[in-house]
């Protein structure tokens, strides 16, 4: 058991977290900002609740790995194919040339060359969190600047890696800079080598495996394992461990369990990075601000401005308008939360000294809180003229950022299967989740877009885009999961039309109850169709067959017909010789989405 000093630490530092957050948030600030004030109030230096961080740090370190862990699990090779001329384009450039320019001024003021060169590669990333946020609340993510600006923001994840494979060689005691990049670039080279072919050869059949389990618990330990391993075996190797979680995050970016695994991760990533942004505050002697705090305006100024010019030249030399450049060189001209990390991780190895830390963390927490007020000055400046296309063609693994006005299919079994073909061949955009990792590797093996993860869970639902969405298809053959699934759905948002299908009468109350938009009954659609093909064989007008069936399905399923009535989109009713689950699905999908008529049918009507 821990001692009651160490718990007297952590739950100190936890209630700090719980205060500071809510607050900095009211004031639609950057949570990160609320662990750094928290940090800074309870720490050695101003109340003095927590004198001593290490019983907090180890967790700390936890968050670094997590968060680069997330950040490998968002980079799948399509995305980065489909946006590279943004990213090793615009990016590259922007990284490189700030890094330089800000470890040339460094060094101008006297740091050493291994300090100036980590100054310059913290201070030049900007704050991924925080713009990010700022561009999905205004909903500008697709904007021709948000895209941009995501991109740039992707290189700047990238370029972390090697910052921070960077430092335990420096802390080494090398001298020679050119020859630690060198050493620092083969060593990971050799380390992504070996990790992805081992990767790729063991991991989807473990992870297989583990999805086949059902165990929810299981699959999270996976997700655990394959992190803390990963950064254990790049720590053997002499490099950071945060090296490690990025590339276990890049083994799962192109699978089909990626939804489920950043579902299983997140909690953990954001209370650990959070208390290592507490840690971060804690060393922070608020008092020596105070006293340099002309200084600190002077390096926020700098930043600020230098940022921005550089990054405004840059895209300009690309070719955009002076509008536009000034937009995105205003949104990305913070410094970035990666800053802390690096910085952090720097003052703990002695690359960065305490003293030039102590100035330069204050300037850049102060830098992102002006985040909004410059991205609100960026938008006025690029309001006046806004064009088209970008050039950047969506890509579905992008979904988590660019798919939209889609169809979420929950359930891949046979339903699920016929709905997905029918939104296919009528060109409607959708994408399913399951969690049987056979039939999600089906899908994937066939080319569509079916992912692992459980429907009931909210993260895995944000991350396939529910908000997004046109419209949720329920197809679960689990009553318990179905009506758990429904009620995640409605109570994150209210407007999204939800259709189930339902075993019996009973559980069709359960899902109207839990919020669905519509149900259809399997039982009630079997018979329907067994009693037609009946009609049929009994010499019945096929017209006299579909009119009875209607009027039967209207008192039962008239809110379907006001559901979606404005979409332009079309799905065929079943062959007449469809059995009971297929014909349902597409009868089913035919009533969510109605055929609109052609203008030929119009006129002879």
């Amino acid at each position: 058991m821990p001692s009651t000093g160490h718990l007297d630490s952590i739950l100190i530092v936890l209630v700090a977290a719980l205060i500071s957050v809510p607050l900095v948030q009211r004031v639609r600030v950057t949570p990160v900002i609320g662990y750094l004030l928290a940090g800074v109030a309870i720490g050695p230096h101003v109340l003095g609740l927590v004198k001593e961080t290490h019983n907090v740090e180890l967790l700390a370190e936890f968050g670094v790995l997590f968060l680069l862990f997330t950040i490998g699990l968002d980079l799948p090779l399509r995305r980065l194919r489909a946006m590279r001329a943004y990213i090793f384009g615009l990016g590259m450039g922007q990284v490189l040339t700030t890094g330089v320019v800000i470890a040339l001024v460094a060094y101008a003021f006297g740091l050493p060359a291994q300090m100036a060169l980590v100054v310059g590669g913290a201070l030049a990333l900007s704050s991924t969190a925080t713009v990010l946020q700022l561009l999905v609340e205004r909903r500008e993510v697709t904007e021709h600047h948000g895209r941009i600006s995501v991109a740039i923001l992707l290189f700047q994840d990238l370029a972390v890696v090697p910052l921070l494979a960077l430092l335990p060689i420096l802390a080494g005691g090398g001298t020679d800079v050119a020859q630690a990049l060198g050493l620092a670039a083969l060593k990971a080279a050799l380390a992504i080598g070996v990790i992805l072919i081992v990767g790729r050869l063991v991991l989807r059949p473990v992870y297989r495996v583990m999805a086949g389990t059902r165990t929810p618990e299981i699959f999270a330990a996976t997700n655990l394992f394959l992190v803390l391993f990963t950064g254990w075996a790049t720590a053997q190797a002499g490099m950071s461990m945060a090296l490690g979680a990025f590339l276990a995050g890049l083994l799962l970016a192109d699978s089909e369990y990626r939804h489920q695994v950043e579902a299983d991760i997140q909690p953990f990533r954001g209370l650990f990075l959070g208390l290592f942004f507490m840690t971060v505050g804690m060393g922070i002697d608020l008092g020596r601000v105070v006293d340099e705090a002309w200084t600190v305006a002077g390096i926020v100024a700098a930043l600020l401005a230098g940022k921005a010019a550089i990054l405004f030249a840059i895209m300009r030399a690309f070719g955009h308008r002076p509008r536009r450049a000034g937009h995105v060189a205003l949104l990305l001209a913070q410094c970035g939360e990666f800053a802390f990390v690096i910085l952090g991780l720097a003052m703990q190895l002695d690359v960065v000294t305490r003293d030039a830390g102590q100035t330069l963390l204050p300037a850049v927490a102060i830098s992102m809180a002006l985040t909004p007020l410059f991205a609100w000055i960026g938008r006025q400046i690029d309001a006046p003229a806004t064009d088209g296309s970008d050039g950047m063609a969506p890509s579905l693994d992008d979904e988590k950022v660019e798919l939209s006005d889609h169809v979420l299919v929950a359930g891949f079994g046979r339903v699920g299967w016929t709905v997905c073909q029918v939104l296919a061949r009528n060109n409607v955009p959708y994408l399913a989740i399951d969690t049987d990792p056979e039939r999600v590797q089906r899908g994937q093996a066939a080319g569509m877009p079916v992912y692992y993860g459980d429907a009931a869970r909210l993260p895995v639902l944000q991350a396939a885009g529910v908000t997004r969405a046109r419209a949720v298809v329920i197809t679960l053959d689990q009553p318990g999961t179905a009506e758990r699934a429904v009620a995640t759905i409605r109570a994150h948002d209210a407007t999204v039309p939800v259709v189930s299908r339902a075993r019996d009468g009973r559980h069709r109350k359960n899902l109207e109850a839990s919020g669905a938009s519509a149900v259809v009954s399997e039982a009630v659609e079997a018979s329907l169709q067994l009693g037609a093909r009946v009609l049929r064989l009994a010499g019945t007008p096929g017209e006299q067959v579909e009119n009875s069936l209607e009027e039967f399905r209207r008192d039962d399923y008239a809110l379907l017909d006001t559901l979606l009535s404005d979409r332009d989109v079309a799905a065929r009713a079943a062959e007449d010789g469809a059995g009971g689950n297929v014909a349902e699905a597409k009868w089913l999908s035919r009533r969510v989405f109605p055929r609109r008529r052609s203008k030929r049918t119009r006129r002879t009507s």
